[in-house]
């Protein structure tokens, strides 16, 4: 699984014209699933997101996590995290994973940061989604399970 952190004050995401997932400050997740990713995949990623310490303590320091800071999760659901660039001008999303494991990987990584007592706002897998955020930083930092 891959997942690209943005430190947020603000974001929303937006379905047909709906705001469907909306948080004030925490961290905005563009989440890949490919076809290797499993549970053991999904816990590492949760508890690292959950952990990682990018918000500024009173020392101006990044030392404090998400839940830390008490901010929330807006999670999206991204596939084109695993298009492949490299031949061609369009991108090659073989290593995707296929929609029905990856929508349940994908859900189950959000379960397991509620778990870790986050509250996780989402868009809706599979749709066009128009995501807004504030930056915060910018902070922005890619995590990948298989990279461990």
């Amino acid at each position: 699984m891959r997942v690209v952190v943005q430190r947020s004050k603000r974001a929303s995401v937006e379905v047909e014209g709906s705001v469907v997932g909306e948080i004030e400050q925490g961290l905005v997740l563009l989440v890949g699933v490919t076809h290797e990713d499993t549970e053991a995949d999904a816990k590492w990623l949760a508890d690292k997101v959950a952990g990682l310490r990018i918000f500024e303590d009173e020392s101006g320091k990044m030392n404090l996590s998400v839940q830390d800071v008490g901010g929330d999760i807006l999670s999206i659901s991204q596939f084109t995290l695993y298009g492949d660039c490299r031949k061609g001008k369009r991108p090659n999303f073989m290593t995707a994973a296929r929609p029905e494991p990856a929508e349940a990987l994908y859900n189950r990584f959000n379960e397991l940061l509620q778990a870790s007592g986050l509250r996780v706002a989402t868009g809706v897998f599979g749709a066009m989604m128009d995501v807004s955020l504030i930056n915060w930083g910018p902070v922005t930092l890619i995590l990948d399970s298989r990279s461990e």
